[in-house]
């Protein structure tokens, strides 16, 4: 038979239980309540570090009031009045009786730097987690007129945040993040496939641009067999060989490219459909590749910073990692995109009458200059 609960019983099963960080945090806050002086021994935080508004609140109070003198203060609680007092203009739930539980749960005073270093650590972890999630929406966000430009920003953004994290706690070397990476998103592939048709047959009737796109790799298409045509093609080009819809059908054969199936028929057709520009394709097709590998390094920063056993120093070797992949998209692009450089024409040598320049004629001219000095 079930129990019926009182009306003014709470549903407590319902209330998540607090962190390891709420806990370290009224542990610091109850040093510091018993012993202000030992704030000097507190850095890297602020107010912001703390993970409640109450908390913040008391530790804004703590660092802004004078500190009391110490023999006063163990006799009277004038002190500690002022921090309640100032510390409900920001947070008007806080009680005198939560000040003496801070005062009662906090193991020992002097450990207050030990357990503000546990606080800097988790508002690091909260941060990153903050500023990947940032590059992700961003990725997703259709809004921006030039989102490459706008990705890469917030690429920079999160890359700011992994600096200053790493600071504040310097990586060591060899230590990864433990959380498995997440699996890619399958991207929505109809435009892709499409657009990456049209770069093949493109290449494919104009071979001789294909030098103007190094900057396109295989990976950089979304499907198995066009990044195994783009690199028949590539190869084909690189060797000044034959291309045409049949020499890359057959160079794709002797690659096993067709083992999956793919009908030859179906391959041919493909790549005798040509449309506009190879540089605006494979622009098109780079642009995609960048913002999917954002996506996955913010996702995959997310989920590294998403994970509390991960310590700052793991989150800074996973979160450069992550990051070094959009670095080396990001320079392709530039490559891509950037103004082509102009050669300057190679001046000839200037002529002049004279004895005959030849390399004994310039020697002795030389030793005859010198002899003169």
């Amino acid at each position: 038979m079930s129990r019926t609960p009182e009306p003014d019983e709470d549903d407590l099963d319902a209330i998540a239980p607090p962190q390891p960080v709420f806990h370290v945090e009224q542990a610091l806050l109850g040093a510091l309540l018993l012993d202000p002086h030992r704030l000097g021994d507190v850095t890297g935080i602020a107010t912001d570090s703390f993970s409640t508004a109450a908390h913040a609140a008391l530790y804004a109070a703590i660092s802004t009031l004078p500190p009391p003198d110490p023999a006063e203060h163990a006799k009277n609680t004038k002190w500690l009045d002022r921090v309640l007092a100032t510390g409900r203009e920001q947070a008007r739930g806080l009680t005198a009786s939560y000040l003496h539980t801070l005062i009662q749960v906090c193991p020992w005073p002097r450990h207050a730097s030990a357990y503000a270093r546990m606080v800097e650590a988790e508002h690091a972890r909260r941060r990153l987690q903050t500023a990947a999630e940032h590059l992700v929406q961003t990725v997703h966000d259709a809004s921006p007129p030039h989102p490459v430009q706008t990705v890469l920003a917030e690429a920079d953004t999160l890359g700011a945040v992994v600096d200053n994290i790493a600071s504040r706690f310097p990586p060591r070397a060899g230590v990864l993040p433990r959380t498995a990476v997440p699996p890619p998103v399958a991207p929505d592939r109809s435009e892709a496939v499409e657009e990456e048709q049209l770069l093949l047959a493109t290449a494919t009737a104009h071979p001789a641009d294909i030098d103007s796109v190094r900057w396109l790799l295989p990976d950089d298409l979304t499907l198995p067999l066009h990044a195994g045509l783009w690199q028949c093609l590539t190869a084909l080009a690189r060797r000044r060989e034959a291309v045409d819809p049949v020499t890359v059908l057959w160079e794709a054969q002797q690659r096993g490219l067709l083992d999956d199936g793919s009908e030859p028929r179906d391959v041919i057709r493909l790549l005798a459909e040509p449309a506009g520009s190879l540089e605006y394709w494979g622009e098109r097709t780079l642009q995609r590749s960048l913002l999917a590998t954002a996506d996955q390094a913010g996702r995959r920063i997310e989920a590294y910073a998403g994970d509390p056993a991960n310590t700052p120093f793991q989150l800074v070797v996973g979160a450069r990692r992550s990051l070094a992949d959009i670095a080396a998209i990001r320079t392709r692009w530039q490559h891509a995109t950037g103004p082509v450089p102009t050669r300057r024409p190679r001046l000839a040598p200037p002529t002049r009458a004279g004895p005959p320049t030849t390399t004994a004629a310039v020697a002795h001219t030389a030793r005859a200059a010198r002899a003169t000095r």
